[in-house]
């Protein structure tokens, strides 16, 4: 005999709360080692702004950093990126990094997620049905 499937309402679930988001915005780690290399990739891929590589050739690459792969070796690890100047994507590895600085606008920093929920819950709190809320432009 199968189990009957529990429908459970969404808006009556446990909601977990956020984390502090760490804000990264115009900063420029110092890299002295491989580890402090790969903690400050770490950061650039969970930040959600632009930031600027400089590669070990002396080229400096403004980018969205989207993957990273950790390996044995730095040569062995590299990071995916989108250019901020290309539509293609670009793969480097973490032995050609020199410098990273976080450059871009933070997406996720500042108190915007909790303005929409306060907005949403105060329009279900009104009665309203259907409610949609958008989120701001980024640009």
């Amino acid at each position: 005999m199968s189990q009957p499937i529990l429908v459970q309402n969404p808006d009556d679930l446990e909601v977990v709360d956020g984390f502090a988001h760490e804000n990264l915005e115009g900063w420029v780690p110092e890299i002295a080692n491989e580890a402090d290399l790969k903690l400050a990739l770490e950061k650039a891929f969970d930040y959600r702004g632009d930031i600027t590589l400089t590669l070990r050739s002396g080229e400096r690459v403004d980018a969205y950093l989207f993957n990273r792969v950790t390996g044995r070796t730095l040569a062995d690890s590299f990071v995916q990126f989108f250019p901020a100047n290309a539509a293609e994507k670009r793969r480097i590895s973490y032995a050609e990094i020199a410098r990273i600085e976080f450059t871009g606008k933070d997406r996720a920093a500042g108190k915007h997620w909790e303005a929409w929920v306060r907005k949403y819950a105060e329009k279900k709190a009104a009665g309203e049905t259907n409610i949609a809320l958008h989120p701001e432009a980024l640009d």
